[in-house]
């Protein structure tokens, strides 16, 4: 088997990146918020919809997928901008090989700590078996990728064992928090694909967001796990190319780093597959010593799983919330 190099877009206009994206012939991802049309006459900045006519210019690519963009839409607007329902009348509207879940990225930027991880998986779970519902509604099930989250290796696995009933035999897995993260340690890259082999039965295969070209090497190994990883990292280089020759970044510019990136990684994929030495992982107990601590945590498990189930809505987990829900639960422990 071989890993798939997929071409991330940064948008579907119809000029230079797209055309040589067609001439090369390699598959395309575009990102929703790519996608999104804006306006500002109330007075600020409002997302008002789709370009779906862009979608036309996709054809001729071999294959054209759909990201949900949860980092952006996290690091720029604070959370998604759209509706679930907005976005799956997205994925609805074309022929995608595949759309990503919509999920709750977990980079150290945007989750501070292990309580806000904690939360955002919690998150993501709600959000993929809400997509999964919508997308069966629109008859587009069987193109939804469920992406999973987190910031350790077994982190991913907690959302694995949440969405287990609705993997098929077969099941391409997307799995996110990967393009900002190290390839190597206990936390990297190569961590989380080793775990997740290991506690995924065999034919189910993941995509791996934003892996860095570098770590196509060590990934080779799990050619029989990983399909397919995407990048947009032409795009920063030929930012960067651009600065220093003192030339402007026209999308022709970027159109030949395209093309190059492209080339790199092909020439990385026949490299002779690099392993890592295992890595042990120690345990460590998940439960404060402190009674309110102990509270929050309990607070916080408890607003996750009602967020699971759908009792909850995905952004209904807010500190004053946990707070006055934990002060319950330390009154009851105190009157006990």
């Amino acid at each position: 088997m071989s890993i798939e190099i997929i071409v991330g877009l940064p948008h579907l206009g119809d000029g230079p990146i797209l055309a040589r994206a067609k001439a090369i012939g390699q598959p395309a991802l575009i990102s929703a918020n790519a996608l999104s049309r804006w306006t500002d006459r109330r007075g600020w900045r409002e997302w008002c919809g789709w370009r779906i006519h862009q979608l036309g210019n996709a054809q001729g690519l071999p294959a054209l997928c759909l990201d949900s963009a949860g980092f952006v839409a996290a690091a720029r607007y604070g959370g998604f901008p759209w509706t679930l329902a907005d976005y799956v009348e997205l994925a609805a509207a074309h022929p995608f090989r595949w759309w990503a879940s919509a999920d709750y990225c977990v980079e150290a930027e945007i989750a501070r700590d292990r309580e806000e991880v904690f939360d955002r998986i919690s998150r993501t779970i709600r959000a993929n078996r809400d997509c999964r519902r919508l997308a069966e509604d629109h008859g587009i099930a069987d193109t939804l990728m469920p992406v999973i989250q987190g910031r350790l290796p077994e982190d991913y696995e907690r959302c694995l064992d949440a969405l287990w009933r609705s993997l098929k035999p077969g099941a391409l897995i997307g799995v996110g928090s990967m393009c900002r993260r190290h390839v190597h340690g206990p936390e990297g890259l190569i961590a989380v694909i080793d775990h997740l082999d290991q506690v995924l039965p065999a034919g189910v295969r993941l995509h791996v967001f934003g892996a860095k070209g570098a770590a196509l090497p060590f990934l080779l190994p799990f050619a029989h796990r990983v399909a397919s990883i995407d990048s947009q990292a032409y795009g920063i280089r030929a930012r960067q190319s651009a600065r220093k020759a003192g030339v402007a970044k026209t999308d022709s510019f970027v159109a030949q780093h395209l093309e190059q990136w492209i080339a790199a990684q092909q020439d990385r994929l026949s490299q002779p597959p690099r392993r890592l030495p295992s890595i042990a992982r120690g345990q460590g107990s998940d439960v404060p010593g402190d009674p309110w601590e102990a509270a929050i945590a309990q607070a916080r498990s408890e607003i996750r799983a009602l967020i699971e189930s759908g009792d909850l809505d995905h952004n209904e987990l807010t500190l004053p919330w946990i707070e006055q829900w934990a002060a319950d639960i330390y009154r009851d422990r105190v009157a006990a």
